[in-house]
């Protein structure tokens, strides 16, 4: 396996737990009242923090121990990463229109910014599994 497969895994892997762990503790949090009261600043925050520094040490565990001919990039790699940013960065642009319209239409901070970490988490997924999916099954370019 490819060591930039091995990093598309770690990613989505991490994303999505974070992900769920931050959905468990909002909706915890919750119980019979409204969504908008909960206080989920803190906890968005501190899952988004926990899964960049989560993601940096397996990616660095990763690395140390793969060996040294997998950390190549041939041009192969290059077209795979492009073509997966691409992707991923679509839900970017969906998230951030869709949080202006909510913007506008003056909806509550709680449902824009959870709009936002939503569009960056399936961004992140998708970009991922773009990725795992070129290096599992080919990828031609166009």
């Amino acid at each position: 396996m490819a060591l930039e497969e091995k990093r598309a895994w770690i990613t989505a892997v991490v994303t999505l737990c974070a992900y769920v762990a931050y959905l468990i503790v909002v909706l915890g949090r919750a119980g019979s009242g409204p969504l908008v009261d909960v206080p989920y600043v803190a906890t968005l925050l501190w899952t988004i923090g926990a899964a960049i520094a989560a993601t940096i040490v397996l990616n660095i565990a990763v690395t140390i121990a793969s060996p040294r001919d997998d950390d190549r990039k041939d041009q192969r790699d290059r077209e795979i990463g492009r073509f997966s940013d691409h992707i991923g960065q679509s839900f970017v642009v969906i998230g951030g229109i869709a949080a202006l319209v909510m913007a506008m239409a003056e909806l509550d901070h709680f449902w824009i910014a959870n709009t936002v970490y939503l569009s960056f988490v399936c961004s992140s997924l998708l970009g991922s599994l773009a990725k795992i999916a070129a290096y599992r099954e080919g990828f031609q370019a166009w």
